[in-house]
């Protein structure tokens, strides 16, 4: 017999990998890859903040929104695309963090 729990309790965790650019390694004290479970992008940034504090504000913004110029893409798709930041994770999916760099002259 199945226990009796609202499907909400029941709850699959996923492992995806996430790709950390060059670019915000210091904060991550080298760490370029890590394997993780979560279930959206609310999830994994919560895990990364947690890891790696000094993270923390590279990610979202004050009203805790994903930061402006800083791109996620999951399998080389634009999450944007996929649906943005509600995007639920897929087991084996690859998450790559892209800080926008910006400069140079005219």
């Amino acid at each position: 017999m199945w226990p009796k729990s609202s499907p909400l309790q029941w709850r699959c965790e996923v492992s995806i990998t996430v790709q950390i650019p060059t670019a915000l390694r210091r904060h991550t004290a080298g760490i370029g890859s890590l394997n993780c479970a979560a279930a959206n992008l609310g999830e994994l940034f919560s895990l990364l903040d947690e890891k790696f504090p000094e993270l923390k504000p590279h990610l979202r913004d004050e009203a805790g929104q994903v930061r402006r110029f800083l791109n996620v893409y999951v399998n080389e798709e634009d999450i944007r695309f996929l649906g943005g930041p509600g995007y639920t994770f897929q087991d084996g999916d690859e998450i790559l963090l892209v800080p926008s760099i910006a400069g140079g002259t005219h």
